[in-house]
């Protein structure tokens, strides 16, 4: 208690802390979220197998328009980043520089979870198990990291994005969405792969929200419109974002093409999460008034020392507490299932109900011990030690940096569409696991200092 009160004490007067705190709750929302949705039963082999329950829910389906929280991460992300590389800059150092400290926080955390499943899965196999029970684990425990290849796509275009938004303004993200519209007009009426770019576009165009956000924040304001750098912050523009968002959702899930539900569902070819649609953008927006709507009552709550030392302590290890909340889920089912006390109730019913709240509860026990094995590696990570290259070295550090966050992002792809059943013998794709390893590695390299040296 007395660190987080010395961190809140050292909190910068200007800090929007409003965005730690939306960072926390869709980081709560999210963990909730796969918990109480989830199903566990046995398949035909008799070994325990997990799904969502949402197909089995149509009644729910319009609550994910509350709990599909995704957007609100590349919102904050957005914010954080454009105002981390401003803070950088000021300090003398180079692009390559701020990318390599982005990619400590986010990879740190990540390695570890690859390395413990991939050791697992060693282990698993030496004990005599088959790849095909070995993967299962280990892709379950794994879908987070769809969302985080999507991420790490974003980051490394944030000079580039930042540099748009400041000559275009808020014309970017409506640009933006008509891409991502002709990105789901394309997957519609032809081939899947048309949904490709959709996985950068849509979240670029929420991110590009954060830019705009930081802008106001700071008063870069100078020209009005579309064209202006800030976004509007008013009641009046809050309420035009939340309902107009709300009835375009509305009619493109309505009378148009769109599924209500904004997760994705098995059998849907215009699925909205992944890539995002033109749907999901509107809901994003709809979002993103209510967000501005609350803003300075919360702002005005956090200035109270309790919730915003619970903010901080939340945000020191959320990644943590992101990457491994289903892996808490596998290590308990595991455990029921070893005492042979596993339930496996029917979706939807009134047993299954019942069983959410002690299954949350048990959850939050093993989350909360893997946290505390494994959140000291996020917590710790502090900034890299050398912010500028030789001239010499430039043009070889920055390849290398764009590179490594490439084969990371191909790796967290290319484990995300692996199939749940494919044979890889360390429960990973080996090509896959190779390139994150190669990618991070490289990183960590480079934040080394290798390459900065003169």
């Amino acid at each position: 208690m007395r660190h987080l009160a010395r961190l809140a004490a050292r909190t910068p007067p200007d800090r929007e802390r409003y965005l730690d705190l939306l960072r926390a709750l869709a980081i709560v929302l999210v963990v909730l979220g796969h918990w109480t949705i989830a199903v566990v039963e046995y398949d035909e082999t008799g070994r325990p197998d997990g799904h969502s329950a949402l197909p089995d829910l149509p009644w729910a389906h319009p609550l994910t328009w509350a709990v599909q929280v995704m957007p609100l991460f590349f919102l904050v992300g957005g914010y954080a980043n454009a105002a981390s590389l401003a803070a950088h800059r000021s300090r003398g150092g180079d692009t390559v520089g701020w990318l390599l400290g982005r990619s400590a926080r986010l990879l740190r955390p990540t390695s570890a979870l690859v390395l413990v499943l991939a050791g697992g899965a060693l282990v698993a196999r030496l004990g005599g198990a088959q790849p095909d029970e070995v993967r299962p684990v280990v892709w379950f425990a794994t879908i987070p990291l769809w969302f985080l290849a999507a991420y790490l796509a974003v980051v490394p275009l944030t000079p580039v994005m930042y540099a748009l938004h400041r000559r275009l303004g808020l014309l970017v993200p409506p640009a933006l969405a008509l891409l991502v519209a002709a990105s789901d007009l394309g997957r519609a009426i032809g081939p899947a792969k048309l949904a490709l770019p959709g996985h950068l576009l849509g979240w670029l165009a929420v991110h590009q929200l954060g830019f705009a956000w930081y802008d106001a924040r700071r008063g870069h304001c100078r020209r009005a419109g579309l064209r202006s750098r800030c976004l509007p912050m008013s009641r009046r523009s809050a309420i035009a974002l939340l309902l107009g968002g709300l009835a375009v959702a509305a009619l493109l899930t309505g009378p148009g093409p769109y599924p209500i539900s904004m997760i994705n569902l098995p059998g849907q070819r215009l699925a909205n999460a992944a890539p995002p649609t033109v749907a999901l953008l509107a809901v994003a927006t709809a979002q993103l008034g209510l967000i501005l709507l609350l803003r300075e009552r919360a702002e005005r709550w956090l200035h109270h020392d309790r919730p915003w030392q619970a903010v901080i302590a939340v945000n020191s290890v959320v990644l943590t507490v992101f990457l491994w909340h289903l892996s808490a889920a596998v290590l308990l089912v595991g455990a029921l299932h070893g005492l042979g006390l596993l339930p496996t109730p029917v979706a939807g019913t009134a047993t299954w109900l019942a069983w959410r709240l002690p299954w949350v509860l048990m959850l939050t026990v093993v989350l909360a011990v893997l946290v505390a094995v494994f959140g000291p590696i996020e917590a710790s990570t502090g900034h890299p030690r050398h912010l500028r290259a030789p001239v010499r070295w430039a043009g070889a550090r920055a390849t290398l940096a764009v590179a490594a966050f490439a084969a990371v992002v191909y790796a967290l792809a290319a484990n995300g569409a692996a199939a749940k059943t494919a044979p890889e013998p360390l429960g990973w794709p080996v090509v896959a696991l190779l390139a994150y390893l190669a990618g991070a590695g490289t990183l960590r390299l480079l934040r080394s200092g290798w390459g900065s040296r003169g």
